[in-house]
């Protein structure tokens, strides 16, 4: 997908490339702050605490990212034991990723109201402001999905009370397969999960476009 436009138009290569960029590095970078703000020096120690892209991006993530036109940031390392919030600091830290996506969203969309007046729909200004808006909410939603590894999860087990250990660990071990699942599901059939959830934000943010 986005391999393609390398050829084709290598402006929109570039400004896609970018908006993805910008959106995983945000993310992570989020996580690393909330972790560091209650109390958690791992991933400051680890070198995460930074909008430098290239603290967050693994070279072969990065390659599929190229080729595929998705990818994920590094996994930013916590200590749990060090939260201040020991229930909820693990949630806490999982929320900042996706919020911050959700805080861009709102920021992006804002500039281009402002400034689209100004330009035609194919400048190439617009067009990277509109893709920073979809690539943000997409990551932002897709890791609400409270499936283990997504940020969600974290959230959803904060929630659940201790009888509820064993079904959290074994959806923590199966986790991975049920998003294969669910996303092969939506490729071959119309039970299409993630397309429906990310459609109607989608609907939702365009309307104030």
């Amino acid at each position: 997908m986005l391999l393609s436009y390398l050829f084709t138009s290598p402006q929109m290569f570039m400004v896609m490339a970018l908006a993805i960029v910008f959106a995983l590095t945000i993310h992570e970078f989020s996580h690393s702050a909330a972790a560091t703000y209650l109390g958690d020096n791992t991933s400051k120690y680890s070198g995460r605490l930074t909008l430098n892209p290239l603290a967050h991006l693994d070279v072969w993530v990065t390659l599929i990212l190229v080729i595929a036109g998705f990818g994920w940031g590094r996994p930013v390392p916590i200590n749990t034991y060090n939260l201040r919030w020991r229930r909820w600091g693990e949630a806490a830290v999982s929320i900042a990723g996706p919020l911050s996506n959700f805080i861009s969203v709102v920021i992006f969309v804002i500039i281009l109201n402002m400034i689209a007046p100004f330009f035609s729909p194919d400048n190439l200004l617009i067009q990277f402001l509109l893709f920073l808006i979809f690539v943000n909410l997409i990551l932002g939603v897709f890791n609400l999905i409270p499936i283990p590894p997504l940020d969600g999860s974290k959230v959803l087990f904060a929630f659940l009370p201790p009888r509820y250990d064993d079904f959290k660990r074994k959806l923590t071990i199966n986790g991975i397969w049920i998003l294969i699942l669910l996303v092969i599901l939506g490729r071959i059939s119309s039970f299409d999960v993630f397309g429906a959830i990310i459609n109607f934000f989608l609907d939702i943010v365009y309307f104030f476009i």
